[in-house]
């Protein structure tokens, strides 16, 4: 049996920490944290609780009307492929992390007051139907959920 020199035990640490590095890296984007369900646990409870129901290809939201505030949008993937939410208006651009079917994650943002689009950004799907406006502080806007078309592409 050998005794690990210095150096080589110096290389290994330099190697485990680089692996711990790019494993933190791949950690995801998005708000809050999902657990071994893929249900999140640590933005639930902060401000209007929504649920938004991503199936292929289309939004259903629980609520239409916003008024300036904190919410908490509970993104459900009910469909066959991976979904993610994103909110883009005057209070900025926001993205959840990317589900797979059957799991759920959160994403809480602060809406202000104007026109935003709500959409899923993952491989076309926008483009597929998969999109829908609110507007908040304002009478709601066309929810875009009449599009019942199931979109091409898959």
């Amino acid at each position: 049996m050998t005794i690990p020199h210095t150096r080589d035990r110096v290389l290994l640490g330099i190697a485990a920490g680089g692996l711990t590095a790019v494993l933190a890296a791949c950690g995801g984007g998005g708000n809050g944290s999902s657990d071994s369900n893929g249900n999140s646990g640590a933005d639930t409870g902060a401000g209007t609780q929504v649920t938004a129901e991503l199936t292929d290809f289309h939004i259903k939201l629980s609520t239409q009307k916003y008024q300036p505030g904190e919410y908490t949008f509970t993104a459900k993937n009910t469909g066959h492929h991976d979904h993610a939410l994103e909110i883009e208006g005057p209070g900025g651009e926001n993205r959840s992390k990317t589900v797979e079917p059957g799991r759920s994650t959160t994403l809480t943002v602060t809406l202000e007051s104007g026109s935003y689009e709500v959409y899923c950004p993952v491989d076309g799907h926008k483009d597929l139907g998969m999109k829908t406006n609110i507007t908040v502080g304002e009478a709601p806007a066309p929810s875009g959920n009449d599009n019942t078309a199931p979109g091409n592409g898959y």
